[in-house]
């Protein structure tokens, strides 16, 4: 698994932007969206900017305070896998990331080739 940070187009340099490398690997990608204000654009963006590269995708894990109105729509209009949504932690450990991570996501999801 490799994690990037900053979002797709963020340059990693000025002729490298990160989704030019994710293509360039072929990876399916896992979006990380948080729950709040503006979350639908970006990852709308997100989702599209991978297809039109053809970086395939297991879908969308979340972020943040439960908002089913926003994930649902990110879902259907981006049309992509809801995988699960980690909640805020306090305190933020070891295990309770281990925890929240079993009860909020199918490890199985993450471990496919990708869906689109």
């Amino acid at each position: 698994m490799i994690e990037t940070a900053g979002g797709v187009m963020t340059p990693l340099t000025i002729e490298a932007p990160t989704i030019d490398v994710l293509a360039r690997w072929g990876f399916p990608t896992v979006i990380v969206a948080r729950t709040a204000l503006g979350t639908i654009n970006h990852s709308l963006l997100t989702i599209e900017a991978l297809r039109r590269r053809n970086i395939p995708m297991l879908g969308v894990a979340f972020v943040g305070e439960a908002n089913e109105e926003t994930q649902n729509a990110i879902a259907r209009m981006g049309d992509v896998k809801m995988l699960g949504r980690l909640p805020p932690l306090a305190p933020l450990t070891r295990e309770t990331l281990r925890d929240a991570f079993a009860a909020s996501f199918a490890i199985g999801d993450f471990l496919k080739g990708g869906a689109g």
